[in-house]
């Protein structure tokens, strides 16, 4: 599973004009799935994520998470993560998850940040989608559960 994380002071997803997803200062996170994901790299990554120390304090150093800033996050899934650029010019995307598989981690990843009462949320799984960010440092992170446990 692999993850873009941005630190945001807003983003909003729209599908064919209309907004299904959006927040105020928080995280944007790209969620990537990849074939042999499962639901332990799903809590592994969630909470992670929503534990990284990326917001500031009122010092300006980078010592709380996402809930501790009273931020939300938007949880965008993007099986463009797992192109293999390596050979060719056209991304090659065989070790993404299979769309069925992919949007039951995807919705059980979501599942978690919110059973930790974190507020979510979300694209819409499959759709071609428009993201508004505006970035907040910037801060973005690359986060991947290959090899993490």
């Amino acid at each position: 599973m692999r993850a873009v994380v941005q630190r945001v002071k807003s983003a909003s997803v729209t599908v064919d004009e209309r907004c299904v997803g959006a927040v105020g200062q928080g995280l944007l996170v790209f969620l990537g799935i990849g074939e042999g994901d499962d639901e332990e790299a799903c809590r592994y990554l969630a909470q992670k994520i929503a534990n990284l120390r990326i917001f500031a304090d009122e010092t300006g150093k980078m010592t709380r998470s996402v809930q501790e800033s009273g931020g939300d996050l938007l949880v965008v899934s993007q099986f463009t993560l797992y192109g293999d650029c390596r050979k060719g010019r056209r991304p090659n995307f065989t070790r993404a998850a299979r769309p069925d598989e992919a949007e039951r981690l995807y919705r059980a990843f979501i599942d978690v940040l919110r059973s930790d009462g974190l507020g979510v949320e979300e694209g819409e799984f499959g759709a071609m989608m428009d993201v508004s960010i505006v970035n907040d440092g910037p801060v973005t992170l690359l986060l991947d559960t290959e090899g993490a446990f």
